[in-house]
């Protein structure tokens, strides 16, 4: 009786997306001339592309693939198919570039982009201050395990 009650009861519905592409969603540029940049949908074109603008953030309006956006958390109130001008406030007003810079999507693109520029000798600078670290941290867990 009880697993029947429990299957015809009403369920409230769960999203499984939270994020969605909208006119006013800051999106993150995967691939091309643009990579790694961030702009805002201005509108959604057909079910596959997206125009895209960031004035300010380096991304002229052009149209993109789906395929090659990643949606963010973030969002601007602008009108569908705004012109350049009301969209850069619009960033502006609502922080788009320091919010984005913030969270650890950005920084990780950011630690990525200076680990890949390393040159020779500072990728050997990181390798030893990971062996002193390792070092330390080691010692320190022997010095835990004997006292315990």
């Amino acid at each position: 009786d009880l697993v029947l009650e429990l299957a015809l009861s009403p369920q409230p519905a769960t999203m499984v997306y939270t994020r969605f592409i909208e006119i006013g969603r800051v999106v993150l540029v995967l691939e091309g001339e643009f990579k790694n940049k961030i702009a805002v949908v201005i509108d959604v074109i057909d079910s596959n592309r997206a125009l895209i603008d960031g004035p300010g953030l380096g991304v002229p309006r052009h149209a993109a693939n789906f395929k090659n956006l990643a949606v963010t958390d973030l969002t601007v109130k602008i009108a569908a198919g705004a012109r350049a001008g009301p969209v850069e406030k619009a960033i502006k007003k609502a922080d788009v570039a320091t919010k984005w810079d913030a969270t650890p999507w950005a920084k990780k693109i950011v630690a990525k982009s200076k680990r890949a520029s390393l040159n020779d000798f500072e990728r050997f600078q990181v390798k030893v201050n990971k062996q002193k670290r390792a070092r330390i941290v080691r010692t320190e867990f022997r010095k835990l395990k004997k006292s315990a």
